[in-house]
C-alpha cells in the first residue's frame, strides 16, 4: 500500500514537471521563471453570459486548498446540459462574471489542505466542484471527492457523478422504483438518458421506454425495452404496449412533452420534470424554475450525496453500470463541445481532455484567441461546426 502510494505521488511530481516545470536550485533564474509558471493554469473562462463567443481559454492564478479541502491535478471535465443554462445566464440566481464553468471532474490529487483525511498525495479521484471545474487545476472539499476504481479510465471518471446521481436520485430517491414498474425517460441517448437506462437494468422487470433522435436508435436500442423518436408519436405507440401508461415519467424537455408525458401516466404514478434542454435550443422560454443544484442538496442535506454516489461505486465495481463516453475535446474546443450538445449530436456524455491537443482544424479557430474573440459569431443553430468532430469512442 505504502509502494503504491509513493508511486502514485512519483507520478504526480513528473506530472507536474510536466505541466509547469520544477524549480531548479535556489537563485536560478531558470528555476524562478518555472516556478512562476506553476502558479498559473489554463482555464476555460466565460467572460459574460450569452453565446460561445463569451468563452475563451485564458492563463489564470492556480488556487491553493484551504482547510478541509484536496487540490486536484485535472485530467478530464464533464459537459453537462446545465453548463449551458449557465452560460446563457439561464439559472435561478446566476454567478457574476467572468467565471470558471463546470460542475465535475476527475484526477489525481496534488495538496491536501488542513485537516483532510482518507486520502493521499497520488490518488485517483472524481470530484463534484462549485464551478471551477473546467481548468488544469482545481479545489473542492473533501466531502465531493470519491477515489476512482482501478479499472476506469479518467474519462469515465468524469462522466460519472453528475449523470448517476441524478438519475439515482430521480429513480430511487424521488420515484421509488420497483420491480415490475415502467419508465418513460426522453433524450434516452444522452448522459443521464443512458445512466437511467442502466440503473433501470439493475431491478427486475421495469420496462423502459425511451425517446431519442432517429439517428441515435441504433446506438442505444439495447438500452431501453421500446424505443421512440422523439419527432413521431410515441404517445399513441406507448399506449398500444402498455394501455395503462406508465409508473415514471423522466422529462428533460419541458414544453408539448409535458402534457404528452401527463397523458401517459398512471393514477398516482411519479412525474419528474427535472431539465429544461428545450429553454436552451429555444423551444421553451420561461416555462420552469431551475432546482436547487446538488451543492445545495447537499449543504441541506449532508451526507446524502456522498451515500448515493458509494451505492453507485458498488454497482459499478460488480459491473452493473458503466458511464458511457461519446466524446473527448480539448479545452480549445469547447465551444465545438457545447454545439454538439446543443444538437442533441451525444450519445451518450461529452468530456473535456484536458491534456488532448485541439485539432489542426481547430487550431486555428480555438477558444484560446485574440481580442477578435469577442466579434467571433455565435454558431449556434448553424451546421458549420457539425464537421469539427473530436476523437470519440
Amino acid at each position: 500500500m505504502a509502494k503504491e502510494g509513493a508511486q502514485r505521488a512519483e507520478e504526480t511530481e513528473q506530472m507536474i514537471e510536466k505541466e509547469g516545470g520544477k524549480e531548479a536550485a535556489e537563485g536560478s533564474a531558470t528555476g524562478s521563471l518555472r516556478a512562476a509558471d506553476t502558479k498559473e493554469m489554463r482555464a476555460v473562462v466565460l467572460s459574460a453570459f450569452g453565446g460561445l463567443n463569451k468563452l475563451r481559454v485564458s492563463k489564470k492564478a492556480m488556487p491553493e486548498p484551504q482547510e478541509g479541502e484536496l487540490k486536484i491535478r485535472v485530467k478530464a471535465c464533464g459537459l453537462n446540459f446545465i453548463d449551458l443554462m449557465v452560460r446563457q445566464g439561464n439559472i435561478d440566481n446566476p454567478p457574476k462574471t467572468p467565471l470558471v464553468p463546470g460542475f465535475e471532474c476527475s484526477g489525481i490529487v496534488e495538496a491536501l489542505g488542513d485537516s483532510v483525511k482518507g486520502f493521499e498525495i497520488g490518488d485517483r479521484v472524481m470530484a463534484f466542484v462549485n464551478y471551477n471545474a473546467w481548468a488544469e487545476v482545481v479545489c473542492t472539499p473533501v466531502e465531493f471527492v470519491y477515489k476512482i476504481p482501478d479499472d476506469m479510465s479518467f474519462s469515465e471518471a468524469a462522466a460519472f457523478p453528475m449523470n448517476f446521481v441524478t438519475a439515482y436520485m430521480m429513480l430511487f430517491e424521488v420515484a421509488n422504483l420497483r420491480e415490475g414498474m415502467s419508465v418513460l425517460v426522453h433524450s434516452a441517448g444522452g448522459g443521464v438518458g443512458q445512466a437511467v437506462a442502466q440503473l433501470c437494468s439493475t431491478i427486475p422487470n421495469v420496462t423502459v421506454f425511451g425517446t431519442a433522435s432517429s439517428f441515435k436508435h441504433e446506438a442505444i436500442k439495447d438500452s431501453v425495452t421500446h424505443l421512440f423518436d422523439r419527432n413521431a408519436d410515441y404517445v399513441q405507440e406507448i399506449k398500444r404496449i402498455s394501455t395503462e401508461g406508465v409508473d415514471i415519467v423522466l422529462d428533460c424537455l419541458c414544453g408539448e412533452n409535458t402534457g404528452k408525458g401527463l397523458s401517459l401516466l398512471k393514477p398516482l404514478g411519479t412525474y419528474i420534470l427535472y431539465g429544461s434542454s428545450n429553454m436552451v435550443t429555444g423551444e421553451t422560454k420561461s416555462f420552469f424554475s431551475f432546482a436547487k443544484s446538488w451543492w445545495q442538496v447537499e449543504k441541506n442535506r449532508g451526507g446524502l450525496i456522498k451515500g448515493v454516489m458509494d451505492k453507485l461505486l458498488n454497482l459499478y465495481n460488480n459491473k452493473k453500470i458503466k458511464p458511457v463516453v461519446d466524446s473527448l475535446w480539448a479545452l480549445e474546443e469547447v465551444k465545438e463541445a457545447m454545439q454538439r450538445i446543443h444538437d442533441r449530436g451525444n450519445i451518450g456524455k461529452l468530456i473535456l481532455d484536458v491534456e488532448k491537443a485541439p485539432t489542426p482544424l481547430m487550431a486555428n479557430d480555438s477558444t484560446e484567441t485574440s481580442e477578435a474573440g469577442e466579434e467571433e459569431e455565435d454558431h449556434e443553430g448553424d451546421n458549420e461546426n457539425k464537421e469539427r468532430m473530436p476523437f470519440i469512442q
